[in-house]
């Protein structure tokens, strides 16, 4: 259940204990609750600060939308696909696969040599039309297009990764699923950033208590410009976890012969969809979170070495529909890199075949928070449909 903190227009409805939520956080989620297209807020329990809003956010509008609230990773999301394969199956030395994987899918800053060819991903289609939309994207980004081909089917950096998990207890306990976390790359980047920078020059978001809030409004050039952008590169960055989600099975494959795979689950967690609450029409922000609608599947991951949920949406409309992305930072990365070790991180990922250098100090599993305490605390939200603990873990 939720408790309410109230706005100086509407209630901050908190799936999380307001006394645990960082100060410069709450002070975030006021200014978010202060602007005057806001129709409510929900607040998840993976809650934390974030650029432009607060992570772990649901900002429902009514004819409006913040560009930095959505963020510069547009579209980014998890895509889990579960295989035929038992723990067993697998080759006792996983370096191997671990291998395969990277070789695959560039990783950091990379892209492919040559664009994929995605002919054949499943769950995508008429990639020409696609391909056409860019040409109507904003002008700063037109000689980006070759640099958009080459990334499709790549990874990056920071949070970002691929896994080979293994499901927990149960009658499918080891079967062996495929899971990664990515966006819209650098095209999702460099179409957030001007349109931000546009929106913050708008005379009507001159009196925002934050500067990072302003907002486009409907009717106008510059939201119509802003929500076809978005809604290309919300569309690239499920293609492009597609096209990955064939990428590592490929790989699997390729290692263990005869492997087979379901259809794939797919979730966006930084992103707009135009949704009905309360008999309004509104454009939902869900900054951090996903989708948890009625009987629909999700995915809540944890950290790199503490495993991850397969969820099935229980349509609380209180939440506006929505759940946890993951379980959020309990320490920024910086202060992650200061407090801790590359032998830390060798420790705390025992058992997980993955980077275990300082270079991804940051993203050591104690800089998140309990992804268990996560789940339960958002049970009118989710229900749990699998636990899976990684054993391989590729990031940039």
């Amino acid at each position: 259940m939720f408790t309410a903190v109230q706005g100086s227009r509407v209630p901050i409805r908190m799936w999380a204990d307001p006394r645990r939520v960082e100060d410069a956080a709450m002070r975030q989620l006021r200014n978010i609750a202060d602007l005057p297209w806001v129709h409510g807020v929900a607040v998840m329990p993976d809650v934390h600060l974030g650029k432009g809003a607060t992570v772990g956010s649901v900002i429902a509008m009514r004819d409006a939308v913040s560009p930095s609230a959505v963020g510069v990773d547009i579209g980014c999301g998890m895509s889990a696909v579960r295989t035929s394969l038992r723990a067993a199956d697998l080759p006792d030395d996983l370096s191997g696969l671990r291998s395969r994987i990277e070789s695959a899918v560039p990783v950091g800053f990379g892209m492919h040599t040559h664009p994929v060819d995605v002919r054949r991903v499943a769950g995508t289609g008429d990639w020409d039309e696609f391909w056409r939309g860019f040409g109507d994207l904003h002008e700063g980004v037109q000689n980006r297009r070759e640099r958009a081909l080459a990334q499709m089917g790549s990874l990056g950096g920071g949070n970002h990764f691929i896994e080979v998990c293994l499901e927990q207890g149960g009658a499918d306990d080891g079967r062996v699923w495929l899971m990664l976390h990515s966006g819209s790359r650098n095209i999702g980047k460099e179409l957030a950033e001007r349109h931000i920078e546009i929106a913050k020059g708008l005379a009507h978001n001159a009196d925002l208590p934050d500067r990072d809030l302003a907002v486009f409004v409907a009717g106008t050039p510059q939201m119509r410009h802003y929500r076809r952008d978005l809604f290309w590169a919300q569309e690239y960055a499920r293609r492009n976890r597609a096209v990955m989600v064939s990428l590592v099975q490929r790989a699997l494959a390729d290692t263990v012969a005869g492997t087979r795979f379901d259809e794939p689950i797919s979730c966006h967690h930084n992103y707009v969809a135009e949704e009905t609450y309360d008999g309004v029409e509104l454009l939902v922000t869900r900054k951090g979170a996903i989708r948890a609608g009625s009987g629909e599947l999700g995915i809540i991951p944890g950290s790199m070495g503490t495993g991850s949920f397969i969820v099935r949406g229980l349509g609380n409309t209180e939440a506006f529909t929505s759940a946890s992305h993951g379980a959020g930072r309990r320490m920024s990365r910086t202060r992650a890199r200061k407090s801790f070790t590359a032998r830390d991180l060798a420790e705390q990922t025992a058992g997980v075949e993955c980077r275990k250098d300082a270079g991804v100090v940051d993203e050591i599993p104690a800089a998140y928070k309990d992804i268990d305490e996560v789940i339960q605390a958002q049970t009118d939200l989710v229900e749990v449909v699998a636990h899976l603990k990684q054993v391989v873990c590729v990031k940039g």
